[in-house]
């Protein structure tokens, strides 16, 4: 399917935001040069701030997009900011009147500004399924285009899908628009201001997104994803920022897994809670039946189709870290292109080097070939995994009621550490991050509605603990290894779980004794709840964590949906 051009889609023209209209009057200017991949990348080769290394292109992207053979890695290097800036954001529907009126007015001065600059626009195509295809174009700057040659790496060039696009039925949804300028200036406080100014201005209703004074690649990036995401949703389906994967047991050596078939699971968890060490692993640690068949529909964006039952892919590529991949890490074999990497001379050569050496958060885009085999759909998920680092939790719950499943995932959670600068208090103080989804622009009831409609069609919900659980107090922590995780996750998908009621949290279970030691010796008796250390400052925590999730939820937009709400926080009560 695919998304309609404003004529297509506004049958009456004056419903369409001032946002867009400013946006479409810029990308419809004679003055700017529309450039492919090609012309991308030659073009960036000569922009300030990027260095060619002498580390090969992955040669099968080379060829498809038909990029010089001996095309080489970029590396664009930022200045000051090197990553996304929420405090730039300002969401145009959620401003009232004189704002608004405000805000038009300094973006029509910002495209006044941006058009004395020489301008260049190229289109691409948001997802990779040809049922779930949108066109989206991005205007900037010529100075600008180490960020365009990325947006279309990441993202697929519109000429080398464009047979597959124009033959797909129309989604009633609007192309998206990305606008980007870097050299923007404006002393007005109203703007967030690190120096320069910074507005990533957000037009979820009209998909426009606009960043100004932001040269990150990930603000093109997410902004660009958070569009495809929100149109996902208003079409009916589920938004999803986390990886998923199906396995087919049908290939087992031992023909008592064949009966599982094809089943997809998907993780959902902030940084460090092991979502991609979940998607990723081959074989879980070995605990994977031997000849499963794994596929990778992606690690990071996918959208969950209700209606037909299946997920699909945004992307192409992974946009990754690289603090943990030294030179002669395998990985550097994909690498498409590079932000923010030292450069050292190696034995006479540029080789860019992972490890976050010159500064943090070094990003690569990576081909998607780096997992394996990889998918463009993949069945609907047999479970859906909440990854949180919270000491209270055991290992593993499963959730026998779809309010508490999702009530769960709703109130996603991290913690503080002690190695930022927060007070004792601020330590016990959750951070909430719904469905680990930090780039959700509508409303929170819209997911949840989302996934309550994804459990009521047959996904079962769990929750990993993957920090440690409470042994004698909240430092004191009885360690849950990645492979006792990946064990568990292969025990769900082949079903070998028996599961009874954890007294204190209603419809949250965990694994039976018998069935447990089966897979991990030892496991019952070292996860037990009721042999928890300092057993009342164990259920006061557990007490206060579960109540700031209330609270979360109580102060949230669910308040418009008030028996929804409810049915979620009622679902959170403990029995202690």
């Amino acid at each position: 399917m695919a998304s309609k051009n404003s004529a297509e889609y506004y049958s009456d023209l004056k419903a369409m935001s001032p946002i867009r209209a400013i946006a479409e009057t810029l990308m419809n200017s004679h003055l700017v040069r529309t450039v492919n991949i090609r012309e991308a990348y030659e073009m960036a080769k000569k922009q300030p701030g990027v260095t060619i290394t002498d580390l090969p292109m992955y040669p099968e992207f080379v060829k498809l997009h038909n990029l010089p053979k001996d095309a080489m890695v970029l590396d664009d290097c930022h200045g000051k900011i090197l990553g996304r800036t929420a405090k730039a954001r300002r969401f145009y529907h959620r401003l009232d009147a004189s704002q608004k009126n405000k805000l038009e007015g300094d973006f029509r001065e910002a495209i006044y500004q941006m058009q004395h600059y020489p301008l260049i626009k190229a289109e691409a195509v948001l997802g990779m399924d040809n049922d779930l295809m949108m066109k989206a174009t991005f205007i900037t700057t010529e100075s600008d285009a180490a960020n365009m040659f990325n947006w279309l790496v990441n993202f697929t060039p519109y000429e080398s899908v464009k047979k597959e696009y124009e033959a797909s039925p129309k989604l009633p949804i609007q192309d998206v628009i990305i606008i980007g300028f870097n050299e923007w200036t404006c002393d007005d406080p109203f703007y967030n201001n690190v120096g320069a100014p910074q507005l990533a201005l957000v037009d979820e209703k009209h998909n426009v997104m606009v960043n100004l004074g932001m040269r990150y690649f990930g603000e093109r990036k997410k902004g660009t994803l958070t569009m495809a995401w929100t149109s996902g949703i208003r079409i009916g389906m589920a938004a999803c920022h986390g990886g998923i994967k199906e396995l087919d047991f049908t290939t087992c050596e031992d023909s008592k897994y064949h009966k599982f078939g094809k089943r997809s699971i998907a993780f959902y968890g902030l940084s460090g809670t092991g979502k991609s060490s979940h998607t990723n692993s081959h074989d879980n640690a070995g605990t994977m039946p031997k000849g499963v068949s794994k596929v990778v529909l992606h690690d990071d964006a996918f959208q969950i189709d209700l209606k037909n039952k299946v997920c699909r892919a945004w992307e192409p590529t992974l946009f990754d870290k690289t603090d943990s991949r030294p030179v002669d890490h395998p990985d550097w074999k994909y690498c498409l292109s590079l932000m923010n990497h030292a450069i050292l001379n190696l034995d006479g050569k540029r080789i860019p080097v992972g490890q976050d050496l010159r500064n943090s958060n070094g990003r690569a885009l990576l081909d998607r070939s780096l997992l394996g085999n990889y998918v463009n759909r993949c069945a609907f998920p047999k479970a859906l995994c909440w990854l949180m680092k919270d000491s209270v939790l055991p290992p593993i719950l499963k959730f026998k009621d779809k309010n508490l499943a999702v009530a769960m995932g709703a109130a996603l959670m991290t913690q503080r550490n002690r190695a930022e600068n927060v007070t004792e208090e601020d330590l016990k103080k959750l951070v909430f991050e719904p469905f680990a989804n930090p780039f959700r622009v509508y409303e929170l009831y819209r997911d949840v509605e989302a996934f309550l409609n994804v459990v009521e069609n047959g996904a079962e919900c769990y929750c990993f603990n993957s920090r440690g659980y409470w042994k004698n107090s909240d430092s004191d922590l009885e360690a849950i290894p990645l492979k006792t995780s990946l064990a568990l996750q292969t025990a769900i998908l082949t079903d070998q779980i028996e599961w009874e009621d954890w007294d204190i949290l209603p419809n949250a279970m965990i694994p039976t004794r018998e069935s447990i030691e089966k897979i991990l010796p030892g496991y019952y008796d070292r996860y037990d709840p009721k042999k928890r250390g300092n057993t009342k400052e164990y259920l006061e925590l557990l007490q206060d964590r579960f109540q700031q999730r209330i609270n979360y939820l109580l102060e949230s937009d669910l308040k418009e949906k008030p028996e929804s709400q409810k049915a979620l926080l009622d679902s959170l009560k403990l029995k202690i």
